[in-house]
């Protein structure tokens, strides 16, 4: 047989099941309508929403109609390089907030998915609710083995519907998105690409959430470090703390301060006997009297359950006990910042900043 004449998984058809009406606690989701097209149309003119999307502005109402006859052309989801619309709508008020776009490859085997919701609409967490819906129908109706999105590097709102609904950040590919404006003009960016297997989905549903019964923080040696060093944020959350191998290797070889050396104090994050996070404090010397909490990180999939807190105490447990008058730290503001924790626990902002980061100090 010619290598030509070997069938691939792309020629391979699969029956796609036909959307139904999804019902959410908030939310429906349904097949697009002729009479959507007016709000496609405002939501595509909308400079907040058009900012990092694939459409230029202005957007026609002869474009959304276009759009959406071509979509009810198909008879349900087409698995190929066609979109399917799907509308998010409101359940108790009827009123649509914004929509979703579906793209079955590989014969309906993997899913891209887009989202686009109302200014008035954001902030509420809607988006990730419609989003994780229409994910959870792709793994379990559709059965696909992968769910993926793209986004702007700059485009924080998306990058945090991605990972709230279990997606991973898989990688940053330089010019490769390009838009043609109508006035000629052609704009050039970068794109971020996340995306969650069934394996990963399953593992983010089933994540805990509850408060675990016990918090410890136990030395780091050889027989856990390499469990450490898998402990990761959201990609999104790297711009408030580094990685573990960042911070291990800022451990081992610490850049001195104000020519005195540097000597880090690290711990892991025990809940309930699983390893769930990483501190480490620089801790007091001749030129910083006061000890420094210098990272704090809680890996993905335990935020949200009061960890990090309970953390922050037993430091300051364990720091009160060096005989320091204080412990300083340092966050850098925005969606997402630890900031609320540290100002809850106590430390104060001295007014300083350092690195474009706001310092903030607990006196002992």
């Amino acid at each position: 047989m010619a290598a030509d004449d070997v069938p691939t998984s792309r020629s391979v058809s699969r029956p796609v099941p036909r959307f139904e009406p999804i019902e959410t606690e908030r939310l429906l989701l349904r097949p697009v309508r002729e009479s959507d097209v007016d709000g496609l149309w405002e939501r595509r003119n909308d400079p907040a929403t058009s900012a990092y999307q694939a459409w230029a502005v202005p957007y026609s109402r002869d474009d959304a109609a276009t759009l959406i006859a071509s979509i009810l052309a198909h008879d349900g989801v087409p698995p190929g390089d066609g979109w399917f619309q799907i509308t998010v709508d409101d359940r108790s008020t009827g009123e649509t907030l914004g929509d979703l776009a579906l793209h079955l490859t590989f014969a309906g085997r993997c899913a891209e998915l887009g989202y686009t919701f109302a200014p008035a609409a954001r902030g509420r967490g809607v988006a990730t609710e419609a989003t994780a819906a229409l994910a959870e129908w792709c793994f379990d109706s559709v059965g696909v083995s992968r769910v993926s999105a793209q986004m702007h590097p700059d485009n924080l709102a998306s990058i945090r519907v991605a990972e709230r609904v279990g997606m991973v950040f898989e990688g940053h590919t330089r010019n490769s998105f390009w838009l043609d404006h109508h006035d000629g003009t052609v704009e050039n960016s970068d794109d971020w690409w996340y995306a969650m297997t069934r394996e990963d989905w399953v593992a983010w549903r089933d994540r805990p959430n509850a408060t675990p019964d016990e918090i410890r923080l136990v030395e780091i040696g050889h027989e856990n470090v390499r469990t450490v060093l898998r402990l990761a944020t959201h990609r999104s959350q790297e711009r408030f703390v580094a990685t573990t191998a960042t911070s291990l290797a800022d451990a081992f070889a610490p850049e001195p301060h104000e020519g005195h050396p540097i000597v880090a104090w690290a711990r892991a994050i025990e809940a309930d006997g699983e390893l769930v996070g990483f501190l480490m404090v620089a801790e007091p010397n001749a030129a910083a009297p006061e000890a420094y909490l210098w990272r704090l990180l809680v890996d993905r999939l335990h935020q949200r359950r009061g960890i990090g807190r309970r953390a922050v105490e037993l430091v300051i447990d364990e720091i009160r006990s060096w005989s320091v008058p204080a412990i300083e730290t340092s966050w850098v503001p925005g969606p997402g910042s630890p900031e609320p924790l540290y100002l809850s626990l106590g430390f104060e902002p001295t007014g300083a900043v350092e690195d474009g980061e706001v310092v903030g100090r607990l006196t002992l």
